[in-house]
């Protein structure tokens, strides 16, 4: 069985993933254009990264190994969907309080959940089958911690202070949560992909 966890979500020294008003975000990613080995993307509207042969080993690895995504509305509707299949190129769980009206039925590309974090983690599990569940977003990643269902979470330190923001877990409603690590350290360009386990 595959784990739950944040994937690589990229953050600020000071700890933002995204700066004021969905701001911040070229600054944050500037770590995806700046090496030699190409990543392909399956995003029609998302071109290929660019990345040091570290972040591209570190990616590859933990994209093989990716079964499905796990997402919110805000950030479906924020990146307009990808162009239609999110870059890594595995079915999106999307926990949504509605279904968007342009897409009356799940597909390969997105599957809609409106029952709950607990329901679309159980969907994202099964479409994964023995691979993990990446879960983008904050709201997504919090909601998931403080159920009980994070595994693992990982963090691409960029060396960017961008003063304030929205941070990966938000208004965590259970605290202090422990972790165990760094179980894993790449450096990269521009960039220190950070790995913990959640300590149960």
């Amino acid at each position: 069985m595959g784990k739950i966890t944040t994937g690589a979500t990229t953050m600020s020294l000071d700890g933002y993933i995204a700066g004021p008003e969905e701001s911040g975000f070229d600054l944050l990613f500037q770590w995806y254009a700046n090496g030699d080995v190409e990543i392909p993307s399956s995003s029609p509207d998302v071109p290929p990264f660019h990345v040091s042969a570290a972040s591209a080993e570190l990616i590859r690895r933990e994209w093989g190994n990716t079964g499905a995504l796990l997402v919110g509305r805000h950030l479906y509707d924020m990146t307009n969907a990808w162009g239609g299949r999110h870059p890594m190129g595995v079915t999106t769980v999307v926990l949504t309080h509605r279904r968007p009206e342009d897409r009356p039925a799940d597909d390969e590309n997105f599957v809609f959940v409106t029952d709950g974090i607990e329901a679309a983690v159980a969907v994202a599990k099964e479409l994964a089958g023995e691979k993990d569940v990446v879960v983008n977003g904050g709201q997504m990643a919090r909601q998931c911690l403080e159920a009980g269902l994070l595994d693992e979470v990982g963090v691409a330190l960029v060396p960017v202070v961008l003063g304030s923001g929205k941070t990966l877990f938000g208004e965590l409603g259970v605290v202090p949560v422990q972790f165990d690590g760094p179980v894993e350290v790449v450096e990269g360009t521009g960039v220190t992909h950070l790995r913990y386990r959640v300590r149960r």
